[in-house]
């Protein structure tokens, strides 16, 4: 096998990138919020959501009415990303508003680099921050200075003690730490240092979503304004659901393939062309009836009109990889890959106050503009030292913005950097988005693939060669900015054996492939069993 030279020239041209300006691009508008007016705020992230594993977004399988409400009831961006292909990442943006590569944490935290990492690559992954940077406001942080109360449930994964939410400026923590996965799986005992454990069976997502109703609900009329965010553990693996869910999308399930393959391999590893997943859909109806139960409370609690509530998620969802759970189709690849299968997020923001109800934009934003638009909702300063990347959104939602706005957010250039492997087949590859374009670099060869977003959304014409001017300058310009802030390079590792990659491919078409192809057709088998621990609530 094969490895072209390693790419290393990343050398720092004279002039500045735009994608360094601090400040807010976005200029004036109307802002919603007075001084004595100002609204809750309310972020629901998922884990491991990919765009097309809810039914407004084209899913005709799974079954999401309450999350389609929320959509429905406020502004719908129909091309959300999220700031990284897997989650400690992205989620540092959020609380950050900035690009992974100005952080620093490219990896999900806890994953292996340098020589610690040795599953037999090409490249040795680069090292990251692993923790949410103490120097830095959060957004918490920013909304407490300004005297809202701060609530945080469910999945941290930003660091351990010194770096939990308590750290960074939320009040109260119910479930985040520094594990990713919910240490005892999706029914209690959780076995989570963070959360009392609820009686034998409950619902760890239904748990969450009735902490964050109780506070919510907690919260009076005449109480300061509170932002409160909601982090579910699902829908990432282990992939659980009730007996009930799994039957019930057994028998909804789509017929099987005809060739009876749900796999096709990309490049590295099978990925799952269909949704039929019966556990997996489970868990998407548990995580929509939480969604429905924390909207119902703001509701009920009189709060509703006067909450700004955000829904989003971390990464694409996994078709390949860990759980093999969902088919980001037409979209390539998901969690873990460079593809938009692994960035492209359902992203909605619903405020009956301000952004009216039906709104679609077709403007990529990404997690880091959540910092800036909320602070700009809230009526408060924006931070432009701190959220450097993100752009606030509140043109965009109140329908006030000029062309030139417009367009100084559809054509700002946006990076996601990745010098690491994953368990989903990703390669360690730094993308750039301008305009309609996306640019992947791969640090492997320095390699490029060049991807023209609204005539081939499903990235299989690299237009690379035919346009290689095009494809050399949005290089550049992607490596003038990661060398502008020193970001970190995989190296060669020595240690690789070529031979021993070559068995490794044959097994992944082999006898993996067989293997993954058997277990997933059983799943629809009406004697099917699961692990023991799968089922055990009665909460559905």
């Amino acid at each position: 096998m094969f490895f072209p030279t390693f790419s290393r020239n990343r050398s720092i041209l004279a002039g500045v990138f735009v994608l360094c300006l601090a400040g807010n691009l976005i200029g004036d508008a109307t802002n919603p919020a007075a001084a004595d007016d100002r609204p809750n705020v309310l972020i629901i992230l998922v884990d491991d959501l990919g765009l097309h594993d809810l039914s407004i977004e084209g899913s005709t399988f799974y079954q999401t009415p309450h999350i389609d409400a929320l959509a429905r009831g406020g502004m719908r961006f129909t091309q959300g990303y999220a700031n990284c292909r897997v989650c400690s990442p992205s989620r540092a943006s959020i609380q950050l508003g900035t690009f992974t590569a100005r952080h620093g944490i490219t990896q999900w935290i806890g994953g292996k680099s340098g020589t610690d990492y040795n599953r037999n690559d090409p490249l040795l992954p680069a090292d990251y921050v692993r923790a949410l940077p103490a120097e830095q406001t959060t957004i918490a942080e920013a909304m407490k200075s300004a005297g809202y109360q701060t609530f945080f449930a469910g999945k941290w994964h930003l660091g351990g003690e010194g770096s939990l939410p308590t750290d960074h400026g939320y009040d109260i923590n119910i479930g985040g730490h520094d594990r990713g996965s919910p240490p005892g799986g999706f029914f209690a005992p959780y076995k989570n240092p963070k959360m009392e454990d609820g009686p034998a069976g409950e619902s760890l997502t239904l748990r969450l979503a009735r902490e964050t109703s109780d506070y919510i609900e907690g919260v009076g009329q005449e109480d300061p304004p509170f932002m409160a965010m909601l982090a579910f553990y699902t829908v990432h693996a282990p992939v659980q659901t009730t007996e009930t869910l799994w039957k019930k999308y057994r028998d909804l399930a789509p017929p099987a393939p005809a060739d009876g393959q749900r796999f096709k391999i990309d490049r590295t590893l099978p990925v799952r062309q269909v949704q039929d997943h019966p556990v997996y859909a489970g868990m998407i109806e548990t995580m929509d009836n939480a969604v429905g139960m924390v909207m119902a409370a703001l509701e009920g609690s009189g709060h509703l009109e006067d909450t700004v509530v955000v829904f989003t998620s971390d990464n694409g969802g996994v078709s390949s990889g860990d759980a093999y759970a969902t088919c980001n189709l037409p979209l390539r690849g998901g969690k873990g890959r460079q593809w938009e299968g692994g960035v492209r997020e359902p992203y909605y923001i619903h405020y009956p106050r301000a952004v009216p109800a039906g709104g679609t934009s077709d403007v990529p934003v990404t997690g880091a503009d959540l910092y800036p638009t909320l602070l700009d909702l809230c009526g408060l300063d924006l931070l432009p030292e701190q959220h450097v990347d993100g752009r606030s959104l509140l043109p965009l939602l109140t329908d006030s913005a000029t062309p030139a706005q417009e367009a100084a957010l559809r054509d700002r250039p946006l990076v996601w950097h990745y010098p690491h492997y994953d368990n989903q087949g990703g390669e360690p590859s730094s993308l750039l988005r301008l305009g309609d374009y996306k640019l992947i670099h791969y640090h492997l060869n320095g390699r490029n693939e060049l991807f023209h977003l609204p005539s081939d959304p499903s990235e299989q014409r690299d237009l690379a060669i035919e346009q290689p001017e095009r494809a050399g300058q949005m290089a550049k310009q992607l490596l003038e900015f990661l060398g502008g802030l020193d970001a970190r390079f995989p190296d060669f590792d020595p240690r690789f054996d070529p031979l021993q990659g070559s068995l490794k491919w044959q097994r992944i078409h082999g006898k993996n492939k067989e293997n993954l192809e058997r277990n997933h057709a059983a799943m629809l088998r009406e004697d099917w069993q699961p692990n023991p621990n799968w089922w055990g609530s009665t909460v559905d």
